[in-house]
């Protein structure tokens, strides 16, 4: 068993190289630093806690910062713990990252789903409406709430409430995709929660040893020019722009109007008889 902890950034597709699209969540996941490990003979049972998302120190408190002060790290937004791991293979203060899973792997997605708020029954629970027409003055009521004995409510009705901003585990999901150097994972298909929110990724609980071959993506790369071509193109513009200049034409300096009046009066003068 292992886990790590991220932040789910949204969806898009990647296609394979045989023409496959493939939906996928995108998981940016933050170097987990190991704050505290759990042992049976201390605690009861294994586990380790794993912290992430940095934040200031005006923002956490004086026991949060003491108990990551003893893992030399910085004060953490969010804080879990993962069971039923090897704690022999972890310390106090050590560093995870995406590295740890691999493409094909099989995980457990765990998140918060979204809040809806106070909903009826038919968009909580997806009951049907009554006819909308011909008098009828039932449409999006709850219905009958049970029969007549044992006169009461029996546990368990689906009735109107508060839905969504609950706990969920969506399980078995291949890893399609990690991206060490942008700490990125892809994970096929949708897990619960919001954008931005902590999603907690672990081995799956009924598949811990299944692992599919990894997908052959299509990658794409940026063309950069070369050095050559570059100094070639700059060159050319140069000789251009020195072509310009040395086409310019020289206009003749303007004459000022007080010496043009000066020099037509001079020529409407005549000599004095």
């Amino acid at each position: 068993m292992k886990g790590i902890l991220g932040k789910k950034i949204g969806m898009t597709q990647v296609f394979t190289k045989t023409g496959k699209l493939i939906p996928v969540t995108v998981i940016e996941v933050e170097p987990n630093v190991v704050t505290q490990i759990k042992t049976v003979e201390k605690d009861g049972y294994d586990a380790i806690q794993l912290a992430t998302d940095t934040v200031r120190e005006k923002v956490s408190n004086k026991p949060k910062m003491g108990h990551t002060n003893k893992a030399n790290t910085t004060p953490k937004r969010f804080l879990r713990e993962i069971r039923g791991v090897n704690v022999n293979d972890y310390t106090l203060g050590q560093t995870i990252g995406v590295d740890i899973f691999e493409a094909g792997e099989i995980v457990d997605v765990t998140g918060t789903s979204k809040g809806k708020g106070f909903q009826g029954v038919i968009k909580r629970h997806n009951q049907s409406t009554g006819p909308m027409g011909h008098g009828s003055q039932y449409h999006r009521g709850v219905g009958s709430l049970g029969t007549m004995l044992p006169m009461h409510v029996l546990k368990g009705k689906k009735m109107p409430g508060q839905m969504g901003n609950v706990q969920r585990t969506v399980q078995n999901l291949e890893i399609i995709s990690v991206d060490t150097e942008n700490n990125y994972i892809l994970v096929k298909g949708n897990v619960p929660g919001a954008k931005k929110s902590l999603v907690i990724i672990r081995t799956a609980v009924k598949k811990k040893d299944a692992k599919n071959e990894p997908a052959d993506l299509i990658t794409y790369e940026v063309a950069t020019p070369e050095i050559s071509e570059v100094t070639e193109n700059t060159e050319a513009a140069e000789e251009s722009t020195e072509a310009e200049e040395t086409t310019e034409v020289e206009t003749p300096e303007a004459t000022s109007p007080s010496e043009t009046e000066e020099e037509q009066t001079e020529n409407t003068e005549t000599p004095a008889e």
